[in-house]
């Protein structure tokens, strides 16, 4: 698989403290409103925050960075889109949203995903990543230790 990186938008956002932002599928109730409380604080700062924004939590963070002043930086696991999605953009005119394809797989797959996951990790300078378990979810916010150096 070919794995070319192709960008879309502001590429400033690179240079921006970058929040990563990765969430389970499934992740109890309460976690989500703390979720979302998350979200709502880094709109409200206009952070920028790089996701996959494929999960439908993560695409409701999305929805609240894009209806506040956030900044995103959306990596796909799919090739780039031909026709941008239109609640993105009025952001990406603001210049305050960059798009990475990171593959130019026609379709994700849990192997681009994963490989997107990874690139998130590394491009963020703080991560904010939840996971569910059977027991009880997780939620870990750590620095990159790349910057920590």
């Amino acid at each position: 698989m070919k794995t070319d990186v192709e960008y879309y938008g502001n590429h400033d956002l690179l240079e921006c403290h970058k929040w990563g932002f990765l969430a389970s599928r499934t992740i109890p109730s309460g976690e989500v409103l703390r979720c979302y409380d998350w979200a709502t604080e880094r709109a409200t700062a206009g952070d920028c925050v790089v996701s996959g924004f494929s999960s439908r939590l993560e695409r409701d963070v999305l929805h609240f960075l894009l209806r506040g002043k956030g900044k995103v930086i959306v990596v796909l696991a799919r090739r780039m889109y031909k026709v941008l999605p239109e609640e993105w953009q009025q952001p990406m005119t603001e210049g305050r949203m960059l798009i990475i394809s990171t593959t130019t797989a026609t379709r994700q797959s849990r192997q681009t995903a994963l490989a997107r996951n990874r690139y998130v990790e590394k491009l963020s300078d703080t991560m904010y990543n939840i996971q569910a378990s059977k027991f009880r979810p997780s939620i870990k916010v750590f620095h990159n230790p790349i910057f920590l150096m």
